[in-house]
């Protein structure tokens, strides 16, 4: 599914437009004055991607600013203009965790108090961080929205500013200084990749190239079970759901906002979803062939290549890799997934007399393919058996499928019976 862009000939500085501009986010740049909090991130070839969709692929490498994510920039931008008031003293933001932790190090630099609202299940690599940058944290709810409700309650209050993850025009602003690298690192890019969770980075990322670049094909990505986007742009306002879960937490903002809404319908050229099974095969390719270790979110760009939604044959793409902060249980769940998938952990149940010496004889079958057990379970009560008979349940390594099925013709050449449970 997808969204032709028919506003590209219109001026992208037209006050009638958008509410953000290219001149906004060129001023944004200008305020990045410390370049530890706001780092210019650098862009790498993936030789392996590239020969994987026909394509030349580049990967921005957001992941690597110093709070793992590209948030820094929007709220960098945005405290700035804050800290600059008479009127304001003190900050309350809500996020899942990389706006949290965007405001809290943007707050520390310019001197303002922040209190940031996080989810009740917010990953707590990402709840230590926020507070390891100086901020206090209140977790609230289950999820983005309910975070949002409680900060905006703590926010009315005398000279405190509520700042929202995308829904602001100077956050947005900010974002879309990774445009303004593009262009001058990647000139000669014809596609440009971005995943969309409430739309800040790829609307800002639209309005700079709009006036840069408007020959660059400008793609958004959303995880399939919390995507809002495609139906916010059939519907032709923004849409949300009520309930959705995604691997990718840092985009699963349950919608965007009217801001965020018009800078993609008049920006980007369309907008596509993958499943997290995909993600989490993103996420595993980044890490193997490109040695990079990405969220779910960052990985959506690649997943949408690796999946053949986006052609982008014989063409120069850029894959933003908006965020890093991968919780490592997460990451052991991906590693399990995806090792199974490629039949690299594998259990198989051998039906066995129950006397000794059997389990020797099978782990020797076993070792002579060079295949390493990792557990074996012993199962005697199951109404599959008959008198005498038991399960003997191996998890094992393998270095893939044909050394999986190999071991498995082993077994049963031996006069065993085995099933492959997974």
């Amino acid at each position: 599914m997808g969204n032709t862009n028919t506003n590209t000939n219109a001026d992208p500085d037209d006050d009638s437009g958008p509410r953000v501009t290219a001149s906004d986010v060129r001023a944004a740049a200008e305020r990045f004055d410390d370049d530890s909090i706001v780092q210019r991130t650098p862009v790498e070839t993936s030789r392996s991607l590239s020969r994987t969709v026909d394509g030349d692929v580049r990967l921005k490498m957001e992941h690597l600013q110093r709070t793992g994510s590209f948030k820094p920039r929007g709220a960098y931008n945005r405290l700035q203009t804050l800290a600059a008031r008479d009127d304001v003293e003190h900050v309350v933001a809500a996020s899942a965790g990389n706006h949290a932790q965007g405001v809290a190090l943007a707050a520390r630099k310019t001197g303002l108090p922040a209190t940031i609202v996080m989810p009740k299940n917010a990953p707590q690599t990402k709840i230590d961080a926020t507070r390891g940058y100086g901020a206090e944290v209140v977790l609230e709810g289950i999820d983005f929205r309910a975070a949002v409700e409680h900060a905006r309650t703590l926010a009315d209050r005398a000279e405190t500013e509520f700042v929202h993850a995308f829904d602001d025009p100077e956050i947005v602003a900010g974002n879309g200084t990774v445009a303004l690298e593009l262009v001058e690192d990647v000139p000669e890019m014809e596609t440009v990749i971005v995943p969309i969770g409430g739309g800040g980075l790829i609307g800002g990322m639209g309005a700079a190239l709009a006036a840069a670049r408007p020959d660059v094909r400008l793609i958004g990505v959303q995880a399939e079970s919390v995507a809002t986007v495609p139906d916010s742009l059939q519907k032709g306002r923004p849409q949300s759901l009520e309930e959705g879960t995604t691997i990718a937490d840092g985009i699963a903002t349950g919608g965007i906002s009217a801001l965020t809404f018009e800078l993609i319908d008049a920006h980007v050229d369309e907008v596509v979803t993958v499943t997290d099974e995909e993600l989490a095969h993103g996420i595993l390719v980044l890490l193997e062939r490109a040695k990079q270790l990405v969220e779910g979110a960052g990985a959506a760009p690649v997943a949408a290549l690796l999946s053949g939604r986006i052609d982008v044959a014989d063409e120069t793409a850029v894959a933003v890799l908006s965020g890093g902060n991968l919780d490592l249980t997460m990451l052991d769940t991906l590693l399990t997934y995806e090792l199974t998938a490629r039949s690299q952990h594998i259990r198989l149940e051998v039906r066995i007399r129950d006397e000794p010496g059997v389990m020797q004889e099978l782990s020797g079958i076993i070792a002579e393919l060079g295949a390493n057990i990792r557990a074996v379970d012993h199962v005697r009560s199951d109404d599959r058996l008959d008198v005498g008979q038991a399960f003997l349940e191996f998890v094992v390594e393998t270095s893939g499928r044909g050394h999986a099925d190999a071991i498995r013709e082993q077994i049963t050449e031996h006069g065993y019976e085995v099933e492959r449970v997974n």
